[in-house]
């Protein structure tokens, strides 16, 4: 069986094609320009592939609601060139095959909880820290929705003392993305993340924020398993500061045995499938959409 997944990030689209195994067979990866040039290459790349169903992970916000009137679209993203382009509805244009369709960091954690990192357990959460910083979570083996799609990357956190950058985020300013992603460390620090590496300074800051975000994640949704990925992540000294933090933070008053100095290491991880966490997520959810 083979089914299209498409990974589709504000900087960049990663279109390939594999099965329901999650084994990628094929990929193409693209910049993201405006939604006529991007999606042009799309409809190329599939055109000739023969695929069952396709799957979508999205950068957002995007409508998941399949009664709503703009199901399948990419909604009020900063994206000026994306804003209210309907993804799913072009590529239904193009192709007569079922297509899955959530955000990108859902797409991930389905990846990580069927293939991955937290295929032992039935619930998870994958947080991405790159250019944004997006959270999916799965619940009961299912992609977790409301009203709409999880925003946690948009939660509250309180400012590190040492901390003036005003934030970067165009609807909130100081949130979590607007004071821990990528683009906030160069704004603040004014060099790329990859020139800080030897400032222990920065990443006890973005640990601060990080270990916040896990902290309420853990206590409002309980997850089993927390996959954290991303470029910002790369740095190999952030993650054991963030764990380190979290379990400070928690206090012991989360009583469980993963959340203990001994096995945070197992419980807080990176993801198993790697850089192909968002794209075996596209095609994780092209194969749930022929079921549906």
């Amino acid at each position: 069986m083979l089914i299209g997944g498409i990974e589709a990030g504000g900087t960049k689209f990663v279109c390939g094609i594999g099965n329901e195994h999650g084994e990628i067979i094929e990929r193409v990866t693209f910049p993201t320009t405006t939604s006529e040039e991007t999606m042009a290459k799309v409809f190329a790349f599939f055109r000739d592939k023969e695929v069952e169903a396709i799957g979508i992970g999205s950068f957002g916000p995007i409508d998941v609601d399949k009664a709503s009137e703009t199901y399948g679209y990419i909604t009020q993203t900063p994206k000026v060139k994306w804003k209210n382009y309907n993804i799913v509805g072009e590529l239904k244009k193009q192709f007569d095959v079922p297509i899955g369709f959530h955000t990108d960091v859902t797409a991930a954690a389905l990846a990580e909880s069927t293939w991955g990192a937290a295929k032992s357990v039935d619930s998870c959460l994958y947080m991405t820290v790159g250019t944004g910083i997006g959270v999916g979570a799965v619940i009961n083996g299912q992609p977790f929705q409301g009203l709409t799609h999880p925003e946690m990357g948009h939660i509250l956190v309180k400012r590190h003392p040492n901390d003036t950058f005003e934030g970067f985020c165009p609807y909130h300013g100081d949130c979590l993305e607007g004071l821990a992603a990528g683009p906030a460390l160069e704004k603040r620090w004014n060099k790329k993340g990859q020139e800080l590496t030897d400032q222990p300074e920065v990443w006890d800051m973005e640990a601060y924020y990080l270990a916040q975000a896990l902290m309420n994640y853990i206590l409002v949704l309980s997850p089993k398993k927390i996959v954290v990925g991303g470029g910002v992540m790369k740095q190999e000294h952030l993650l054991p500061l963030v764990r380190k933090q979290v379990l400070e933070l928690l206090n012991g008053y989360i009583a469980v045995p993963e959340i203990t100095p001994e096995n945070i290491d197992d419980y807080i991880v990176l993801p198993g499938l790697g850089d192909n966490a968002g794209l075996a997520g596209a095609i994780a959810l092209g194969a749930g959409s022929m079921s549906q």
